[in-house]
């Protein structure tokens, strides 16, 4: 099983999406070390000062696939759940100075909760899918499906064509384009799709 994560991909209005969308996938991988399950809560890092939060909807891979095409891409999802995409800002912005890679600051331990996994079948319309984040009962972030630059089917068909996509693989799909922040010791983290609560952790 591995995680795989995009970044910078959704709008705040569609009309956005034309000049922005080149093909080119922000594409990001993360070690199963940094998966929480469960609604455990989640120690704050030692590593960083500035933890950034992510509300983002999660894709689990039903099946194996490479180069799947675009037309059958949504075949291969089983499963979504909801999850929070962490990033060690300090940690990011030490490594860009040197161009390095995201892998430290994105793959720590405790960076990607997620929820329990809801069937595909609950979502009979992947691109309208609402889900949302508060934060100690305040709303952090809203977010639709329909505002991705990037859609579901167009990640797996493109991740796909570079990787082989295994049963159980997840895919977190992009954080909202407003909203995300920083969490610090003793916050409460909410995550809801389509008004269900689904993860329920506190850092500590």
């Amino acid at each position: 099983m591995k995680i795989i994560g995009i970044g910078k991909n959704y709008v705040n209005d569609l009309s956005e999406i034309s000049a922005i969308k080149t093909g080119a996938q922000t594409i990001f991988t993360k070690p199963n070390s940094s998966l929480v399950t469960g609604n455990k809560d989640i120690n704050f890092p030692k590593i960083t000062n500035q933890l950034a939060y992510e509300v983002e909807l999660v894709a689990k891979i039903g099946k194996q696939g490479k180069d799947i095409a675009l037309k059958d891409a949504t075949s291969y999802i089983s499963e979504i759940a909801v999850g929070i995409d962490y990033t060690a800002k300090d940690v990011l912005s030490a490594s860009r100075e040197n161009k390095g890679p995201w892998a430290l600051a994105k793959g720590f331990d405790g960076a990607s909760p997620i929820s329990g996994f809801q069937p595909i079948s609950n979502f009979p319309d992947l691109k309208n899918i609402q889900f949302d984040l508060k934060i100690n009962g305040e709303q952090k972030q809203v977010g639709t499906s329909s505002l991705m630059i990037y859609s579901f089917e167009e990640i797996i068909a493109y991740v796909s064509s570079f990787m082989t996509l295994e049963e159980g693989d997840l895919i977190f799909t992009g954080t909202p384009a407003s909203g995300a922040g920083f969490v610090v010791k003793g916050d409460h983290l909410e995550a809801s799709i389509e008004g269900e609560l689904l993860l329920d952790f506190k850092m500590v």
